[in-house]
């Protein structure tokens, strides 16, 4: 992903980090305030459906005491008798006694009117009638629910049903199982009461949330607008919402941090690895007095999925740093034995240096990956330097064991950029190495007045008086390669020469070279160690 497609990205994720959550916060606080609102109604439900119950139950067997009544119906002992059970039984308005279907007396007294029974809506279990919009013979602006059993009827106010304080906005309604309502409290629209009572696979209306009990002859609905439920909510919102606050912040300080990582030079590297994006160019490595092409150095590229180049300077110490070099090296070994496999095993002389790390070097586990990538590819160990700079080699003791098993498989050691480190000449006689390479910064000063001109006449007397191979290193004018030559230098590499190649080029160049200028040596290493 290029950066600027990945800075979008971050800026949509923080975008995310910041709603998401908010919108998260507000979708649970509702669905919260739902859950309880819904708690709430079904508690109003059951208790409209108790309290039906309870006054249904009274009124019944007030019922049945008028069932039991000797005296003659319609005399003042009769009445008497009513108005005693009527007031023994809060709910009832109303006794009245029909005779041939009409209304006789009451527990008021003889009945005003002849008023007929009226046609009951529905039945109980029990067997009692029960007849809606009745009047009572007082004065009362409620219509009456009539509760019948033989000849008598009891009038009650269907509001003794829903007889309970709810909080604005609450609606109840009682209905018989055929889902008429007989008490409703502030007024439910009765369409929406119809909707809550279908069977439940219906989807009741959206605008409202509701509550159906049902008992044995009764079902209690509370419902309330679904608007009602803000006050609710606001009060989540205030647990919510710093909750959400709290993982929105954590959200983007990850992103930014994912970010940064991602954009970081240590970030994309370590990706980078992952996708194994390094690829190998080789220089190669000159005998100055011939000009036969010995062989080449393994040079590590970083070529971005943009085609962005990354310079080895600026990635390997990274590297080195965060402990990736390693990864980096086992690339490098894997793709130069790809690379140059086929040449390397046909063609004894050509060899191939590879940069081992301090950390290569300090684990010894360079050995094992060089010997597992060139086994059973007929390349043998003797084609493959390993070099390493100076640092790498600041403990000699701890890398003279490495160093001297590297030897014992065949390896040719070289010491690379040297000159510019803690080197010295008991530094280097305590290593068992074979090459010495001279840093190019000391071969561009070569016959110029520059303070570090001398340095390097020195450095190839000191590899001299130790026999150690010498290889001069960023070569780009022939009387620099003149004196070289002059002062017993035997190998070079450098622009005069040819610029690091991709593999293919560089086989073309090799055979070239081997085809005009002829074949290097097999083995190139010091002989004896100490």
């Amino acid at each position: 992903m290029k950066r600027h497609h990945w800075l979008i990205a971050t800026f949509a994720c923080i975008v995310f980090a910041i709603i998401a959550p908010a919108l998260a916060a507000v979708y649970t606080s509702s669905v919260v305030a739902a859950h309880r609102e819904q708690i709430q109604l079904t508690l109003f439900a059951t208790y409209a459906i108790e309290r039906t119950d309870t006054t249904f139950s009274g009124v019944s067997q007030a019922l049945m005491q008028t069932q039991m009544l000797t005296d003659k119906p319609c005399s003042k002992e009769h009445m008497d008798d009513l108005k005693r059970i009527a007031i023994e039984t809060r709910p009832i308005t109303e006794i009245g006694y029909f005779d041939d279907g009409l209304l006789k007396c009451t527990s008021w007294g003889m009945a005003g009117m002849r008023v007929a029974a009226g046609t009951p809506a529905f039945t109980t279990r029990n067997g009692v009638k029960v007849v809606l919009n009745m009047t009572a013979s007082i004065p009362t602006t409620a219509n009456m629910l009539g509760l019948q059993r033989g000849a008598y009827c009891i009038l009650i106010d269907p509001k003794w049903f829903v007889d309970e304080i709810v909080p604005k906005g609450v609606q109840i309604a009682v209905a018989s199982p055929d889902g008429t309502v007989v008490a409703a409290l502030n007024h439910p629209d009765p369409a929406v009461i119809r909707q809550f009572l279908k069977p439940s696979d219906t989807k009741p209306p959206s605008r409202y949330l509701g509550a159906v009990v049902r008992g044995s002859d009764w079902t209690a609905i509370a419902i309330t607008p679904r608007a009602s439920i803000w006050t609710s909510m606001q009060e989540e919102l205030l647990v919510f919402l710093p909750i959400a606050g709290v993982i929105s912040t954590g959200m983007v300080i990850l992103t930014i941090w994912l970010s940064r990582r991602r954009l970081s030079l240590r970030g994309e590297l370590a990706i980078a690895i992952r996708r194994r994006e390094f690829t190998v160019v080789y220089q190669p490595l000159i005998e100055l007095k011939t000009g036969i092409c010995v062989g080449a150095e393994a040079l590590v590229r970083w070529r971005r999925p943009d085609g962005a180049m990354v310079m080895p300077d600026l990635f390997i110490p990274i590297a080195e740093n965060s402990k990736m070099i390693s990864q980096i090296t086992e690339q490098v070994v894997a793709n130069t034995v790809r690379d140059l496999g086929d040449v390397l095993a046909a063609d004894e002389a050509l060899h191939v240096a590879i940069n081992m790390a301090a950390d290569d070097l300090a684990q010894g586990r360079i050995l094992t990956v060089v010997q597992r990538a060139i086994r059973g590819t007929g390349i043998r160990t003797e084609q493959i330097w390993l070099e390493a700079t100076e640092r790498g080699f600041m403990d000699p003791k701890s890398t003279r064991t490495i160093i001297e098993k590297a030897r014992e498989l065949g390896h040719s050691i070289a010491i690379d950029d040297f000159g510019t480190g803690y080197s010295s000449l008991h530094y280097l006689q305590e290593l068992p190495v074979d090459t010495l390479k001279i840093d190019k910064s000391f071969i561009s000063t070569l016959g110029t007045d520059s303070a570090t001109s001398p340095i390097a006449a020195h450095i190839i007397a000191m590899a001299k008086s130790l026999d150690l191979i010498i290889v001069a290193e960023g070569i780009e004018r022939q009387e620099k390669a003149d004196y070289l030559i002059a002062h017993g230098v035997q190998f070079g590499q450098g622009w005069l020469y040819s610029p690091p190649l991709p593999a293919q080029e560089f086989i073309e160049f090799y055979k070239a070279q081997k085809a005009t200028k002829g074949a290097g040596p097999a083995i190139i290493r010091k002989k004896k160690h100490a």
